[in-house]
């Protein structure tokens, strides 16, 4: 049980400690245009499952960020997801997409976004429900990085790591 609590204390990172650092990741400034990233799936013993590129088109009006993501996995396999995002107070945001279930929420202090969902991943002919624990960090005026942990019921089966560059 101790040993237990300790490994799971460690995933606890406080946003509040990325309050003063900057550039600020203000989500509707920084993916308003387009932008391209590049990503890979590391599983639960390090080992690379998956690399992609995204192409990713952003527009900020009526107070949503709707980003469209083209996928183009490695292996040929192409996907594209469209978010939804809306500004809520107190550097919250909420958003939606396709293959999310149910809302995904998160929020900012400085250069830093906690982001969490949970959505529906086709696996191996099947579709598994997922929960995505992201954490994304503005490195400057053109740079995001994004690692996202993958857990199933408590069971981490990876880790998603994605490099974000505005054009």
């Amino acid at each position: 049980m101790a040993i237990a609590t300790v490994l799971l204390g460690c995933n606890n990172m406080d946003l509040q400690r990325f309050a003063q650092r900057s550039p600020a990741l203000v989500l509707e400034d920084y993916f308003d245009g387009k932008l391209l990233a590049w990503g890979i799936f590391v599983d639960r013993f390090g080992n690379l499952r998956r690399e992609f590129k995204v192409e990713i088109e952003g527009t900020f009006a009526d107070r949503t960020l709707e980003l469209v993501e083209h996928f183009a996995y490695a292996d040929g396999e192409t996907g594209t997801r469209i978010w939804r995002i809306t500004p809520k107070p107190g550097g919250r945001y909420e958003g939606r997409a396709d293959d999310v279930i149910g809302l995904a929420s998160g929020a900012v202090q400085g250069n830093a976004l906690h982001w969490e969902y949970d959505v529906e991943l086709p696996i191996g002919g099947r579709n598994w429900q997922v929960h995505f624990d992201d954490w994304m960090f503005r490195q400057d005026e053109r740079t995001v990085i994004n690692r996202a942990t993958v857990s199933k019921l408590g069971f981490t089966p990876g880790e998603v790591i994605i490099f974000f560059r505005k054009l």
